[in-house]
């Protein structure tokens, strides 16, 4: 079940973030926010939890690209998915429904950065309509400080 996330689903939505800082694959950063600060740097809208049998799962959210009004409709994804429950297609229901969420909140470029390493990442993208359009070379090192390279991905509506 796909629905809002709400305040209450933090320490979930936490647990899952850091079984991500954990891997080196998902995230450059090294420690998990407060919730405060999560907040505070994604969008209002457009965030979800997807639930099984009662517990949060997944979850995936937007952040604003740019403070520039003239990038308004263009946003970043994260999305994370308990390890327990990689490979059963919630990625791609949550990506999908974020998709057709985001276009009816009037989002017209939803972006990603991947961690090049990221394969699965790479894959559930192109799976839902994400197309490459460029990398960055040793943009940044890993948990592990090993140099990485990122993917960029973005979903265009037409």
């Amino acid at each position: 079940m796909i629905r809002e996330m709400c305040e209450t689903d933090w320490k979930r939505v936490a647990e899952i973030y850091e079984q991500g800082l954990s891997s080196g694959t998902a995230t450059f950063n090294t420690e998990c926010p407060s919730y405060a600060d999560w907040n505070n740097s994604h969008i209002k809208e457009c965030r979800y939890v997807y639930e099984e049998s009662g517990k949060v799962v997944g979850w995936i959210a937007i952040s604003p690209t740019s403070s520039r009004c003239v990038y308004k409709g263009c946003v970043e994804m994260s999305i994370y998915i308990d390890s327990a429950y990689r490979g059963k297609g919630i990625g791609t229901a949550l990506v999908n429904h974020l998709i057709s969420e985001s276009q009816k909140a009037g989002y017209w470029s939803i972006y990603s950065a991947i961690i090049s390493i990221n394969e699965a990442s790479i894959r559930l993208h192109k799976k839902c309509g994400f197309r490459e359009i460029g990398y960055r070379e040793r943009i940044a090192k890993d948990r592990f400080g090993k140099w990485q390279n990122t993917t960029l991905m973005e979903y265009r509506v037409s």
